[in-house]
């Protein structure tokens, strides 16, 4: 095998594996013997720091290792420290459309239509910032009241509360059916 394909394979196994890989396993790999990877290895080291590339490959006791260039650090941890678009779970969605549908509106009204404990994904609604407390109900125990917030109008692509889909007749129907049969009751309207 060429000098170049061997540096080639060895950059495409030291990225995948993205650990330290033992310089034995990867000529078994490449079907070549240890030298000729270490060889690779201390060509491909030099061709980086010479063009001043954002990777380096490190040799651990047997091993190599492709890692980043310390001289980019600062940059990577600026990127880390970001902030993220956090990922909504199913629970928090469904938790999130009674909470716009229905705003403002109690924990325990959130409960109620959802059937199960919502602390949890309220809580962590609230973190995200796509709710807020809007105040206190003037109910025994004044419970919390909660909305929604710009972020919420912001991360859905609405401008007001006024610009939420209706639910359509027919799939309140639905659901009006699919609690009856859960509760083996009768809903009125």
């Amino acid at each position: 095998m060429e000098e170049s394909r061997v540096q080639a394979a060895l950059e495409a196994i030291l990225f995948t594996t993205g650990k330290a890989t033992k310089l034995s396993d990867i000529a078994k790999a490449l079907e070549i013997e240890t030298e000729a990877v270490r060889e690779a290895a201390v060509s491909l080291k030099k061709q980086y720091e010479e063009e001043d590339r954002g990777i380096r490959i490190i040799e651990l006791e047997d091993s190599l290792q492709m890692c980043t260039n310390p001289e980019f650090y600062e940059e990577l941890i600026k990127l880390e420290l970001q902030p993220k678009k956090p990922k909504i779970s199913e629970v928090q969605l469904e938790t999130l459309s009674v909470i716009a549908y229905k705003q403002p509106v109690t924990k325990s009204e959130i409960e109620r239509i959802r059937g199960v404990n919502s602390d949890h994904a309220v809580n962590r609604l609230i973190e995200y910032g796509l709710v807020k407390e809007l105040g206190r109900a003037r109910l025994p125990g004044r419970p919390v009241l909660f909305g929604t917030t710009e972020e919420f109008l912001r991360s859905f692509g609405v401008s007001s509360r006024d610009e939420l889909p209706d639910i359509s007749p027919v799939r309140i129907e639905d659901f009006r059916a699919e609690a009856e049969n859960e509760a083996g009751i009768k809903v009125g309207v």
